[in-house]
């Protein structure tokens, strides 16, 4: 279940409650009995790497890059001749 990080508006009382999804927020304080909010932090994950940017799959103007695979596969099978027929032998 996950861990919710809660803050009093009132006097500024900050605690962590595990609830599950379907729970309802926590709406009292349990020192004064004000109003709660819950605290959003920051998110640990990262991503590294080549391809994640939309930058890094894109030429200038929004055509393939250079470098790209898609373009080297379109070059590659655009020069290959396909193999001739060969008949079958009864």
């Amino acid at each position: 279940m996950p861990t919710y990080a809660y803050a009093c508006t009132a006097c500024d009382h900050r605690f962590d409650a595990v609830q599950s999804f379907t729970e309802d927020s926590l709406t009292l304080c349990p020192e004064c009995g004000g109003a709660l909010r819950k605290q959003y932090g920051s998110v640990g994950v990262t991503f590294n790497g080549s391809g994640f940017y939309r930058t890094d799959s894109r030429g200038a103007a929004g055509a393939p890059a250079s470098g790209s695979a898609s373009s080297k596969a379109e070059t590659s099978t655009a020069a290959t001749p396909a193999p001739a027929a060969t008949p079958a032998s009864s």
